[in-house]
């Protein structure tokens, strides 16, 4: 099975042309070439395939094996990937997903590509969309949340999939791996949660980093970038222009008068190679 791994500020992925190659199992092929140390090592395995309704379809599935709805980093990858490899020549595109059709849009400067800007959509703030437990018309902003003895006040958006947000001047020190698991299995997250751990710097200015759903600590997460600037405009921390410090790299995201979410940053290939197991 031939394949490309490309990252996406240190979000990585092994991404297969489903128009050619074809997988029986994909939770289970998901886990086997993710693995770091006896696979390729990836934060995902994404599928490139038709559709009815888009130029392409996506499907993510994360390195447990579980299918994410959307994963923001991964489509900036996916919109190069297609068109560097000759699969169409459109330089805007319209991509299905789990979480509906996401519009990413090739940046050039001069004949190279030098960035992809995806529009991400609307967030959505209710509770029933997220989704999490309580009124589904509510909206979960600056609420508590008890985790075993501790306490956080959290934000919670879902970018097609759900994200938890918490802020803290300690972000960067937190330990993501005592902290993660058990917000994210948390009974007020029917579905999981993604959690993001986020300091504001200044209005234009946030440093995030993240627990991903079904991945662990990433490097970075773009849907979860959108969510965190979301919470940090509905708390009113930050303005509607934000540069995002991710452990990765940085993300630029604006939430516009049309209360659509774009997301701008790179995008790049590692590897190419054949899957022989």
């Amino acid at each position: 099975m031939k394949f490309t791994k490309w990252q996406g500020i240190g979000n990585d992925f092994v991404i297969v042309n489903g128009f050619q190659e074809k997988i029986d199992d994909y939770p289970s092929k998901a886990i086997e070439i993710c693995d770091r140390h006896f696979g390729i090592g990836a934060d995902g395995l994404v599928i490139a395939l038709p559709s009815e309704i888009a130029d392409f379809r996506m499907r993510i599935f994360n390195s447990d094996g579980s299918e994410a709805e959307m994963c923001g980093n991964v489509t900036r990858c996916f919109a190069r990937y297609v068109y560097e490899n000759g699969l169409t020549t459109k330089t805007e595109l319209t991509i299905e997903t789990l979480a509906g059709i996401i519009k990413p849009r090739l940046l050039f400067d001069g004949a190279k590509i030098s960035a992809v800007c995806v529009d991400m959509g609307e967030p959505r703030l209710k509770r029933g969309e997220i989704p999490m437990t309580g009124d589904p018309d509510d909206q979960a902003v600056n609420i508590p949340l008890i985790v075993g003895d501790a306490k956080y006040d959290i934000t919670c958006v879902s970018m097609g999939n759900p994200h938890c947000i918490i802020f803290s001047e300690e972000a960067e020190t937190l330990d993501l791996q005592a902290l993660g698991r058990p917000i994210e299995v948390h009974p007020m997250f029917p579905r999981k949660t993604n959690v993001e751990f986020v300091r504001v710097i200044n209005r234009q200015t946030i440093r995030m980093r993240v627990w991903e759903r079904g991945a662990g600590i990433t490097l970075a997460c773009g849907t979860g970038t959108c969510a965190a600037v979301v919470a940090a405009v509905l708390n009113d921390k930050t303005d509607r222009q934000v540069l995002v410090h991710l452990d990765g790299g940085d993300l630029f995201i604006e939430w516009r008068a049309d209360n659509h979410i774009y997301k701008t940053g790179p995008a790049v290939e590692v590897f190419r190679g054949e899957y022989l197991r």
